[in-house]
């Protein structure tokens, strides 16, 4: 008897049969192994009018992130936080001449400056070629005491194509 042809048999087996159930449980373990918690990025303007109006004027579009930093990614704390710290960042336009009324308004002085380091999902929101201009004048201003939590934060103003980024700090205590 040939013992080597049964072993040829018993190796195709075992190739044959086992390539798909490997191939199974590799993607099995793929779909529920857990993914990074990704926030999304938002494009609806109502929670950044209610904000923003007053001192901003009316937006007309909008790319923004709100989460707590303090939380874990995947949405959990291990332990009971004492504070909320949530960061309002993003980009927004204005309306037609928002920035520049809001730039050359009298009794602030606004100079040039570079966004802070933003969320990667928000970058392709930023044109290159943004002439960003901030005052700390303003930003006392727009920060100021209101009902809620107190934001502290910077606004910067492209007058060209009447943006504004922002990045902002809530402190829920």
């Amino acid at each position: 008897m040939d013992t080597r042809r049964g072993r040829t048999d018993r190796r195709r087996f075992l190739l044959i049969a086992g390539l798909p159930l490997l191939s199974l449980g590799g993607g099995m373990t793929y779909l529920l192994w857990p993914q990074p918690y990704r926030i999304p990025v938002r494009t609806d303007l109502e929670p950044l009018a209610e904000r923003f109006r007053p001192h901003l004027g009316e937006l007309t579009a909008a790319h923004w992130m709100g989460y707590d930093i303090d939380e874990e990614a995947g949405g959990g704390r291990s332990l009971p936080s004492p504070d909320s710290r949530i960061r309002l960042v993003g980009v927004a336009r204005l309306a037609p001449g928002g920035a520049a009324a809001i730039v050359s308004a009298p009794g602030r002085t606004f100079t040039s400056a570079a966004p802070s380091a933003l969320p990667h999902a928000l970058e392709p929101y930023l044109p290159a070629a943004a002439a960003w201009r901030g005052s700390p004048e303003f930003d006392a201003y727009a920060n100021r005491e209101t009902p809620g939590p107190r934001p502290s934060g910077t606004y910067l103003f492209d007058t060209a194509r009447d943006l504004v980024c922002f990045d902002l700090l809530y402190l829920h205590v």
